[in-house]
């Protein structure tokens, strides 16, 4: 078993059994931990050892917040028991819905909603993820790994399974995560959307001063949704510069900003024949100094494909407007497409979101690239130096004009019936206070 699945649970501690007992077992927090400690031990020695390691530490049974005494803790974590048995889950073995995976998903929406700006830090919404990966994967029917440098819970890794079937990612699902609760959440919805522990490779770290996929790079699909201008050493480490990641571009993304930092990370990764998409703040795309020169780099080379602005409150924990940038580094042109997709949504309570008719539409115009007008607009590379490498959509993108169109010789004609009618009246008026006066 732990060959083959890279862990092993006794039967006294699987589910099924510690919940018959769960209600009548004093030590039911004690028994609770024990099997977790179980399963990460039951891997040591083996391959699966590091997908294992620590893969519970958040998972505190004996904390207060479950209760003051065991008593009430042990209570809580029963109804807690109860509470996913009567889930609904299925038959483990019928994999036309992922019920125990989605309702992880479902979970960590919920509670990133209800978490503001933290909430945001790990979790992509479910739709975003979709039109990212479809970009990255259009054309393809398999590839050889995913990749995501900032994977957050890895909903965006699990999307790319989704739609191309995790049998078609033939190398696996690799990523990096600074925050070690996020980092175990992530290894655990692996585990929940039954990839193999041999076929994914998840690392905690700082992607961009500890990268710790040196020997698995490159990749075919990079999808990510980096932390938006977050602080990083930058030019205060004399080392990165010579980082082969960053110096091409002779410059650093700016410390207070290091938005471009993982988007030159993502590049220098990324296979020949691969693609990358990535949610990207929108200052980075006209701001000036040090990532107006990255930008440069970018166009200079021809390594971007399309430049997509979304919707503004598609993220939980931010109103912003935030846009897709997406990298290539073997187009058939030199040329780099601007879709104007800030309409594309409808309101669901206090957030926009994207619908599948609104996905659809954007990834067709990002394969067709035909150029629609009010919509996208294809730029060649002089078109972009012209503009000084601002790369902003509505520098590029013309909006409708929806205002009424008015027909000012026909107004004047109105305006002029008007006031000759308005004449008469003064006229009439004037009869009627002449006739008053006399009869006094």
């Amino acid at each position: 078993m732990v060959k083959t699945k890279g862990f092993f649970i006794l039967p006294s501690e699987l589910f099924c059994n510690v919940r018959k007992k769960a209600a009548n077992d004093e030590n039911l927090n004690m028994t609770l931990e024990a099997a977790f400690n179980h399963i990460e031990e039951s891997a040591k020695g083996s391959e699966s050892e590091d997908n294992f390691a620590g893969l519970f530490d958040d998972i505190d049974v004996n904390s207060n917040k479950l209760g003051a005494t065991v008593a009430k803790r042990n209570a809580n974590l029963v109804k807690l028991i109860e509470g996913v048995a009567n889930m609904g889950l299925g038959n483990y073995k019928d994999n036309s819905i992922d019920a125990f995976g989605d309702a992880y998903e479902y979970l960590m929406s919920m509670y990133a909603s209800n978490a503001g700006k933290s909430g945001g830090e790990f979790f992509t919404p479910q739709e975003v993820s979709e039109l990212l990966t479809r970009m990255a994967v259009a054309g393809k029917t398999e590839v050889n790994k995913v990749y995501d440098p900032a994977c957050g819970s890895g909903s965006l890794l699990l999307k790319a399974a989704k739609i191309l079937g995790k049998e078609n990612v033939r190398q696996g699902f690799y990523g990096q995560e600074i925050n070690l609760t996020t980092y175990n959440l992530c290894r655990i919805n692996m585990f929940l959307h039954d990839i193999d522990f041999d076929k994914f490779d998840i690392a905690h770290e700082d992607t961009l001063l500890s990268p710790q996929h040196w020997d698995d790079e490159p990749f075919e699909v990079i999808v990510s949704n980096p932390p938006y201008s977050i602080k990083w050493e930058g030019d205060d480490n004399p080392v990165l510069i010579n980082d082969p990641r960053f110096s091409p571009a002779g410059v650093l993304a700016p410390k207070s900003k290091a938005d471009l930092a993982f988007i030159m990370h993502s590049l220098a990764w990324l296979a020949t024949n691969g693609t990358a998409a990535i949610v990207c703040f929108p200052g980075i795309m006209y701001r000036g100094g040090a990532e107006k020169k990255i930008r440069q780099y970018l166009i200079d080379n021809n390594f971007i494909d399309c430049i997509i602005q979304l919707p503004s409150n598609l993220f939980f924990g931010t109103s912003i407007a935030t846009c897709i940038m997406v990298l290539k580094r073997s187009k058939s042109d030199n040329k780099t497409l601007f879709i104007d997709a800030s309409n594309e949504f409808v309101k669901v309570t206090n957030n926009n979101r994207l619908t599948e008719e609104n996905i659809a539409h954007i990834v067709d115009e990002f394969v067709s690239r035909n150029g629609t007008q009010h919509f996208s607009h294809l730029a060649n590379y002089d078109e972009i130096k012209a503009q000084d490498y601002n790369l902003s959509v509505s520098t590029y993108v013309e909006q409708e004009d929806t205002r009424e169109v008015i027909d000012i010789v026909k107004l004047n004609a109105e305006i002029e019936e008007i006031v000759a009618r308005e004449q008469i009246l003064r006229e009439e008026i004037a009869k009627i206070i002449a006739e008053i006066e006399v009869a006094q």
